[in-house]
């Protein structure tokens, strides 16, 4: 009910409560090595008679925020508190890493919510409304505080997720709330106590840890980089999502967006970095194909490339000892397609508007991109071709499949791969949309025979369950436009990696 009026004076409240007063952090709870706090100097009157003040949730472990992939120790959260009605709604989230600030997270609409008896709510509901009249103010049941039943309440349930660990004791999930002085509860008649709920009492309290998928419709984003250290600006905060960054794409789609997300740094320095470039954790060195950024090291760059070294169905492979069988034909159904085509600093990559779909297994996958490396990844029969086109589809459920066609220098110039080329971009980091067309179909080669087997995404993450079919067949392309890749691409295949068992069937 009171939504509508916290967001017209949001972002000059909030940047004054965050940065005006030293702050006076006072402990509300302790658990599993997790703090709750709240600040004692940052308590005030807002102007609808409403309570206004900040609580700190310091963390075991340090976090990932999803939104900027930066990591922090605490989350910081802005409430107002209606007091006469023992009611709260969350205004602002602070992601921090020491004294630090990751991200700032306002929130658009803000939600009502009730503070239930006992608890964390509770206990920052009484702190901060201690100044109200008695009366007026819910307090917590000391029955409650006594057994040390104190749950993980709704206002800080908006802030992390629960769950708790297999194998923990109940001793060991129970938050001890800090022994705050609660109100008298008034008397009443004998034999009109109200029943105890079992089943609330009984339940675990959630832990604090993780945070919860958060609807990206009800979030303002700042407008400057998360990740840059805050500053008080009143005005950057009114904006609101004007100028916002766009929230991350589904895990599924990487293998569509993986390559225009990062920059190598490591070659051609010079050239621009692209805008959405991946910040790993390790120092400030970005993923590529040699030196310390190389495929060896992937893994060690970002705790997101994890599978790059413990995956056990990545790809690339060496294709060899496979078996033959009748293997249902790929329906292609491909159509030619205006594109945007980018130079990501690991490959040049053609974003197709429609570029058609293929069915295979029972599957209908929609293309979405391709892309190309050189020498071709995968290796068939000890053999490597000069380059390989990979095209990257998507099926409904977000299962990816990619189809490998080998190239092959010695040919007339092919005209598609030339129309790439006519359009490719002057600097990586930069895109461009011609009103040329490609027809993918003209890319496949006559005979569409294929390997499949399943892999993974060949560049970080390295994500698994990736459907392959190689075609067998290879196409043809002149000498010369090998060596314009070859200008900005030397080398941008991945080792072969460990087959580690897998089945690879192949067309007879």
């Amino acid at each position: 009910m009171h939504c509508r009026v916290f967001i017209p004076w949001l972002a000059a409240m909030s940047a004054a409560a965050t940065f005006a007063h030293a702050a006076d952090w006072q402990k509300i709870a302790v658990g599993r090595g997790e703090k709750m706090e709240i600040d004692g100097a940052r308590i005030s009157s807002a102007q609808d008679g409403r309570m206004l003040a900040w609580s700190r949730l310091l963390l075991k472990q340090e976090a990932t925020d999803a939104e900027s992939g930066a990591r922090y120790t605490a989350v910081e959260a802005l409430n107002s508190y209606d007091c006469a009605n023992a009611r709260f709604a969350t205004l602002k989230r602070l992601y921090m890493q020491g004294e630090k600030l990751v991200r700032v997270e306002p929130v658009l609409s803000p939600r009502e919510m009730a503070v239930g008896q006992g608890g964390i709510d509770a206990a920052l509901l009484s702190q901060v409304c201690a100044s109200r009249p008695v009366q007026q103010v819910r307090r917590s049941d000391p029955a409650e505080k006594a057994a040390g039943e104190s749950k993980f309440g709704v206002m800080h349930a908006e802030m992390v997720t629960g769950g708790t660990n297999p194998g923990t004791d109940q001793r060991n999930r129970t938050m001890s709330v800090a022994d705050k002085a609660p109100a008298e509860k008034p008397a009443e008649a004998k034999g009109t106590e109200k029943p105890v709920d079992a089943a609330a009492k009984a339940e675990a309290p959630k832990r604090l840890l993780e945070l919860p998928k958060i609807d990206k419709s009800q979030l303002e984003y700042p407008k400057d980089d998360p990740r840059a250290e805050a500053k008080p600006d009143s005005k950057a905060d009114a904006k609101g999502a004007k100028g916002a960054e766009p929230p991350p794409l589904p895990v599924a789609d990487r293998h569509s967006r993986e390559l225009a997300l990062a920059t190598s740094g490591l070659r051609r320095a010079a050239r621009k970095k692209p805008e959405f470039a991946v910040e790993p954790t390790h120092g400030e060195l970005h993923w590529g194909y040699e030196g310390d950024g190389g495929p060896a090291n992937w893994s060690r760059l970002d705790a997101r490339n994890a599978l790059c070294a413990s995956g056990k169905r990545q790809s690339p492979i060496e294709i060899a000892d496979s078996i033959r069988v009748d293997l249902e034909p790929i329906r292609f159904e491909y159509k030619a397609s205006t594109f945007r085509i980018e130079d990501t600093g690991h490959t040049i990559q053609a974003s197709l508007a429609d570029g058609g779909s293929l069915t295979v297994m029972g599957r209908r996958y929609e293309l979405k991109q391709l892309h190309f490396h050189r020498p071709g990844e995968e290796k068939i029969d000890g053999k490597r071709f000069d380059m390989v086109a990979h095209l990257v589809h998507r099926d409904d459920e977000g299962n990816l499949a990619v189809v490998a066609v080998q190239l092959e220098k010695g040919g007339a110039e092919h005209s598609q791969i030339q129309t790439l080329w006519n359009n490719m971009p002057l600097e990586a980091g930069m895109s461009l949309m011609p009103a040329a067309a490609i027809d993918p179909a003209k890319l496949l080669p006559e005979k569409q025979t294929y390997y499949t087997y399943m892999g993974s995404l060949t560049t970080p993450p390295c994500t698994e369950n990736v459907l392959w079919m190689v075609l067998k067949q290879p196409v043809a392309l002149s000498a010369e436009q090998v060596a314009i890749f070859s200008r900005l691409y030397k080398n941008n295949a991945r080792p072969i990696q460990p087959l580690n068992g897998r089945l690879i069937k192949e067309s007879r």
